[in-house]
């Protein structure tokens, strides 16, 4: 068999891989868990809101992790997660590799994206299996603390102003795409709007716009901190996702924005449900 037939045939393999039921179940699987922590940081921000610290939680994946942790059975609802993160990291590995659902699935910017999606759930789903398996430092570390620990780390290079205020003008507008793709409602192309009622796409939609629009501007915020921070060379500056959603608290009016942003993450969390049931896979 020559090189050009055996090339042929792996990417018929990796093709029916990724068009597997065991494929399509483990990215479900997956929308589901980053539903659930997306729902509980809501839930944690929305108590940071009217009730001061929140008890000491923090809003942001650790917070999440830590509220599973707390519940009966919190053990092993973690590995559950922990595992469907893993799901996705490798639903989002076989987009890379053989493009994902529609006509524009195969393009290159469409592969490289799902590329960095599955860096970043292979790192989520590590750090909330190890917490499962004992390591309280891992999985629930404190977004915050660890935004400064890179930024410090970052802004100590030659150039770390530069990189530091890139990476923060990145996220801004992260953000505010994010934010313009959910009013859009950009996210029903992804969805299989002919297998929904009538209601569940009603419902849906003010979830993905509400979702989506809440968790852009979370974005953008903690892009100007970040932008904020390398002009100033100050790492402190630099805001995790829990800082950053104390800050709307400071704003007039601050606990009743707080509220709203906290509602819409917990909105999106019902988006990441709506998702697992109806996404294009």
């Amino acid at each position: 068999m020559d090189t050009g037939a055996m090339a042929l045939r792996g990417r018929g393999q990796a093709r029916r891989a990724a068009d597997s039921t065991a494929m399509a179940v483990a990215a479900r699987a997956g929308f589901a868990a980053r539903g659930l922590i997306y729902v509980l940081v809501g839930v944690i921000a929305l108590q940071i809101a009217f009730h001061g610290d929140g008890d000491g939680r923090q809003a942001d994946r650790g917070g999440a992790l830590g509220e599973l942790a707390g519940k009966p059975l919190g053990s092993v609802m973690l590995w559950a997660v922990g595992v469907a993160l893993a799901g996705m990291a490798l639903w989002r590995l076989s987009e890379a590799v053989v493009g994902g659902a529609g006509p524009d699935g195969a393009k290159p910017a469409k592969r490289a994206a799902a590329a960095a999606r599955f860096v970043f759930y292979a790192f989520v789903s590590f750090s909330v299996l190890s917490y499962a398996a004992g390591d309280k430092g891992s999985g629930s570390g404190s977004s915050d603390r660890r935004t400064d620990d890179v930024t410090a780390t970052v802004l100590g290079w030659p150039t770390g102003q530069w990189i530091v205020g890139a990476a923060g003008a990145a996220v801004v507008a992260a953000g505010l795409w994010i934010a313009v793709q959910a009013v859009r409602k950009k996210f029903r192309e992804r969805l299989r709007t002919e297998a929904m009622s009538p209601r569940a796409r009603k419902v849906t939609d003010v979830l993905g716009v509400a979702g989506g629009t809440a968790r852009g501007v979370v974005f953008a915020v903690a892009g100007v901190f970040a932008v904020v921070a390398a002009v100033r060379h100050q790492p402190g500056r630099a805001r995790g996702m829990d800082d950053t959603l104390r800050s709307f608290r400071d704003l007039p009016a601050g606990p009743w924005l707080l509220a709203l942003i906290a509602l819409g993450l917990a909105a999106f969390g019902a988006f990441s449900w709506c998702s697992a049931r109806w996404r294009r896979l």
